[in-house]
């Protein structure tokens, strides 16, 4: 089983491992740019005219987001107590809002700590719902 905190436990990734995972990379810490929270659907296009530092404050009261890097224009969004992402099923463990997913996770794991290779952990419970939709389609 891989522990996101050792990267010496995670594996090389490959196509299909993420459809019976834990979502694993999804309890690592998430960060976002304006576009992000736009295409998430948190940030309005009118509201870009705003100072970011506004948007941020109105995200963190919110709880949308933990944290925000002014001097890189850097969002973190918030997470569960759990550590898991906000927008992690906690059935499922699949991606709620996964056609509108941040750059960061569309490129996990091309970019992040260890490029090329991810915390895969199994979850029988994802492959079945796979197959369930397979199946049902």
């Amino acid at each position: 089983m891989a522990d996101i905190e050792r990267l010496e436990t995670w594996i090389k990734y490959k196509n299909g491992l993420c459809s019976d995972c834990m979502g694993s990379c999804c309890s690592m810490p998430v960060e976002v740019r304006l576009p992000d929270l736009v295409r998430m659907g948190v940030v309005d296009e009118f509201e870009l005219e705003e100072p970011i530092k506004n948007i941020a404050k109105r995200l963190e009261k919110q709880r949308v987001i933990q944290h925000f890097n002014f001097k890189h224009g850097i969002f973190t969004l918030a997470r569960r107590a759990n550590g898991d992402c906000q927008y992690l099923d906690q059935q499922t463990r699949l991606c709620t809002i996964y056609e509108r997913r941040p750059n960061t996770c569309r490129n996990h794991p091309k970019v992040g700590p260890k490029p090329g290779f991810c915390a895969y952990t199994r979850n029988p419970k994802a492959a079945r719902l796979v197959q369930a939709v397979k199946l049902s389609g």
